[in-house]
């Protein structure tokens, strides 16, 4: 059965973003540090249209997450930064231009409906009735490969509460933010993660947990 995966990067001290996130810093202040180490990285930089780029093992684990991905979800602040009408959205079609680097379907989590949005390779869809039926949605066009949540902390928080995530895999990059949003919080205690992969690099390291049932 397709797997449902969360994949973020998460400073040392927890949090996935920093905190005051405007347009201009969606990610908070200090926020688009915890995503350094994946700048510079060819499977990285190639869905974005960028040449070049270092291959090496952190590469491979960012590589080897594209190959394995069918569809995406993600929370309506990660596509947008907004939170109200779309109308009212100033980033109404997303950050990514008409060109997203994700070449999958994409649903997007909102309380605001929205026909679905048709860009160079991806189609967004936009998902007001929960996360059970995005996820639903997701697997029915993922084929044999994975759905992976892109973001953010909410919404991995929501899926793993509700026993619906099968893995769990974080990229701890190595600073401090202090405060901002969390990624940790607000879990049931008794869910129960067993670590089944540590990778390290001197930028960042890769923990991967399978979500114990």
């Amino acid at each position: 059965m397709t797997r449902l995966i969360a994949d973020i990067s998460m400073s040392l001290d927890g949090y996935v973003a920093g905190p005051n996130a405007t347009l201009e810093e969606p990610l908070g202040e200090g926020g688009e540090r915890l995503h350094e180490w994946i700048f510079k990285l060819e499977s990285w930089r190639a869905p974005h249209g960028l040449e070049g780029g270092e291959i090496n093992a952190n590469d491979e684990v960012v590589a080897e997450t594209l190959r394995a991905t069918g569809a995406v979800i993600m929370g309506r602040r990660m596509f947008s930064g907004g939170s109200g009408p779309w109308e009212t959205d100033p980033n109404s079609r997303g950050w990514w231009g008409d060109n997203p680097p994700f070449g999958v379907p994409v649903f997007v989590l909102t309380h605001h409906s929205r026909d679905p949005l048709p860009l160079e390779g991806t189609t967004f869809t936009f998902v007001t009735d929960g996360i059970e039926p995005a996820l639903d949605q997701a697997r029915a066009v993922a084929g044999d490969k994975d759905v992976f949540i892109g973001g953010g902390a909410s919404v991995v928080q929501q899926y793993l509460n509700a026993g619906h995530l099968d893995e769990l895999q974080v990229h701890v990059a190595p600073m401090l933010l202090g405060s901002g949003v969390r990624l940790l919080d607000g879990l049931d205690p008794t869910i129960r993660l067993e670590g089944t992969r540590v990778i390290s690099s001197p930028d960042v390291t890769h923990l991967r947990y399978q979500v114990v049932r």
